[in-house]
């Protein structure tokens, strides 16, 4: 088991992260979730002993890290995929890494074997790609058996196929009774995989709960009803508002009832003489549920692009400065030669007075020169 109290880091004038306590517990896998600059990776830092807390501690099987006895055996990591000798092969990465902890050789090819690896055993890694890369990363973790295990973002650059073998595997430890903690952005990967999240904003705890408790209290959820006509659906929106529910009009002339239970619903579409086609629950997905959690320890929020979509902006947008005619080249016009040489400019006219200059009087006609 992992278990933080009181957890601080300061870097100078900045806190990343701030009082945090939290428990991962052997059998589930946890979800550590928050925006970017929220403190996760320093928190897993932490937990491994490469960073060293402020304040408080974290312990992993009650002991802090740096004092666990042979700590590969039992604890594997997966922080950074790129943090391996490009030249040295997969195998010879994994095998320095059990000659160091007095793990046999064999386990290195077991380990290959595990995240798909054994026809690039001995490639140069690299060569390899992100997937490949982050395959390999995973079995440096598994290599000692540990029995407890953090994985940073395991399923970046892999395919459907790693990102569901890297499901399965992780379902898989924690059924074995290991302590598995996964930090990912891939909400809907986390949905599938974890049963508990710990999310965390601007360095502090922000939840601690199942993954359906998280959802069920992080959102609104509301019944989606559909009349076969306009009529029906404004007699209906009457029906439902007058007892007591909130409609809200969607785009495809369904309507959003919150407020009122199923049943209810469709007793009052039934007295009311109208017809359903459609009378569904709704549950948050776990992505709305964490955007309305974590929607106030945003750091860094995008503009709206005013051109989104190929849209006209309602307000023109300023012509752009003029180029500066040194170094700068636009082609002439379809037909005209850009080496001719440029027309000779007509002389100005004489100025007759403070007033705007007078036209000037028409060139003599040429002289017949046969």
């Amino acid at each position: 088991m992992i278990e933080a109290v009181g957890l601080t880091k300061r870097y100078g004038a900045k806190t990343a992260v701030y009082n945090l306590s939290f428990q991962v517990r052997p059998g589930t896998v946890t979800g550590f979730l928050g925006p970017n600059g929220s403190g996760k990776s320093t928190t897993m830092r932490m937990i491994l002993g490469l960073d060293q807390p402020t304040s408080g501690h974290v312990t992993i099987g009650g002991h802090p890290f740096r004092k666990l006895p042979n700590a590969p055996r039992q604890v594997g990591a997966l922080l950074d995929a790129k943090a391996v000798h490009g030249g040295r092969s997969a195998r010879s990465h994994l095998l320095s890494l059990a000659q160091l902890s007095g793990i046999p050789a064999s386990r290195v090819d077991e380990v290959l074997g595990v995240v798909g690896l054994q026809e690039v055993a001995r490639k140069r890694s690299n060569g390899f790609s992100l997937g490949m890369g982050q395959r390999l990363g995973i079995a440096a973790a598994l290599l000692g058996d540990p029995q407890v295990l953090l994985f940073d973002e395991p399923v970046n650059g892999l395919d459907p196929e790693g990102i569901l073998w890297v499901r399965n595997l992780m379902k898989s430890l924690a059924a074995e009774g290991r302590t598995v903690l996964v930090s990912s952005h891939l909400m809907s990967e986390m949905a599938l995989t974890a049963d508990h999240l710990i999310v965390i904003g601007r360095g502090q705890l922000l939840s601690d709960m199942s993954t359906k408790d998280f959802i069920s209290h992080n959102s609104a959820d509301f019944a989606r009803v559909r009349t076969p006509d306009m009529p029906q659906r404004e007699k209906l929106t009457a029906a439902l508002t007058e007892a007591g529910g909130q409609v809200m009009p969607e785009q495809d002339l369904a309507l959003r009832v919150t407020g009122l239970p199923l049943a209810r619903i469709s007793d009052l579409a039934h007295n009311a003489g109208v017809r359903l086609w459609e009378l569904s629950p709704h549950q948050a997905s776990l992505e709305e549920a964490y955007m309305r959690m974590t929607q106030g320890a945003v750091d860094y929020r995008s503009t709206a692009d005013r051109l989104s979509g190929f849209e006209q902006p309602d307000h023109p947008l300023p012509a752009p400065p003029e180029m500066p005619q040194q170094g700068w080249y636009a082609p002439p016009p379809p037909g005209q030669n850009p080496y001719a040489a440029p027309p000779a400019a007509a002389p100005a006219p004489p100025a007759t007075g403070p007033t705007a200059p007078q036209a000037a009087a028409p060139a003599p006609a040429p002289k017949d020169l046969r």
